[in-house]
């Protein structure tokens, strides 16, 4: 099966197309800058390429787009240039190619204000239910690509899965920085409530291809899961690193031996019951299995001590 990955220059799209190669799979990847895994170049809004592009393809993964930083370089009308009319020109195309299962990376940003409840308020548990609240173009921008999937399905019967993704990335991070705390601190106290490994993105990717079939249409959370339940969210806004401290008993240990450090307070919790439930997904990275690298590595340290 030939399968069009958009973005493919990409973080998540390298990463797709890299799987797609590894398993002996056809992949075409259209990305506007030239990588070794992107066949073709040019924007997703340029109708006559995608048509080409879609030539044989029956899937495609479509995690083209501008992302949050680049709101600070790129102006509002880009944004809908490529967010949503590049969007839904892949649709119309997919549409007209018969392909058979099109997968839409969105992103958690598109609940916005529903992310951050009022002071006294417990942590948001965020779910599919959760409405979304864009407070940026971004948001409002992939929220509004999510409902073209949501259309096309209706109106052309397109098997269409957006998935939510939580934060992946794992370049240096402007937000460690603030907070005066490595990259690798920030990005494994984020596994707690909202952050998804990439290699686990990627097998949500495909297991959504496997299931849009079968599902029709249907959005989802995809993030590492949480060890968190719904009623520890007051618990978490008043003393996050106590519930962790009572979940997880060598945690301070683990952390106090590398200078790291908890955040005092959580404000939300992303859910991914849903996901692991309708795609059979099963996400291989979480914060326990974190803390259980870090007891090996300082194992092994004291070992060769």
């Amino acid at each position: 099966m030939t399968i069009l990955v958009t973005g493919s220059a990409g973080h998540l799209g390298t990463a797709l197309m890299r799987r797609l190669r590894a398993q002996g799979q056809t992949g075409i990847g259209l990305d506007l800058r030239a990588s070794p895994e992107t066949d073709r170049i040019g924007a997703i809004g340029d109708r006559m390429l995608v048509r080409a592009a879609m030539t044989g393809v029956r899937a495609v993964l479509h995690t083209a787009t501008l992302h949050k930083p680049q709101l600070a370089t790129h102006s509002k009308q880009d944004f809908v240039d490529v967010n949503v009319t590049g969007t839904l020109v892949l649709l119309e195309e997919a549409v007209r190619a018969g392909v058979a299962a099109f997968v839409c990376t969105s992103t958690t940003s598109v609940y916005g204000a529903a992310l951050t409840p009022p002071p006294d308020a417990p942590a948001a548990w965020v779910t599919e239910a959760t409405a979304p609240e864009p407070r940026t173009i971004y948001g409002a921008t992939k929220h509004a690509a999510e409902d073209l999937c949501a259309l096309f399905h209706r109106e052309a019967g397109l098997p269409a899965i957006v998935l939510r993704t939580a934060r992946f990335f794992t370049d240096a991070d402007a937000q460690s920085e603030r907070l005066g705390i490595t990259d690798a601190n920030l990005h494994t106290n984020e596994l707690l409530n909202r952050r998804v490994a990439l290699e686990d993105a990627v097998d949500a990717h495909f297991a959504a291809l496997e299931r849009a079939p079968a599902l029709g249409f249907a959005r989802y959370v995809v993030s590492a899961t949480t060890p968190f339940a719904a009623g520890d969210r007051a618990a978490l806004r008043r003393d996050a690193a106590g519930v962790v401290h009572r979940l997880f008993p060598d945690c301070a240990r683990l952390y106090a031996a590398r200078g790291w450090r908890l955040f005092p307070t959580l404000d939300r919790v992303y859910d991914n019951t849903a996901a692991r439930r309708d795609l059979g997904w099963r996400p291989r990275h979480d914060f326990a299995g974190a803390l259980a690298a870090l007891a090996t590595e300082e194992t092994g340290t004291t070992a060769a001590r």
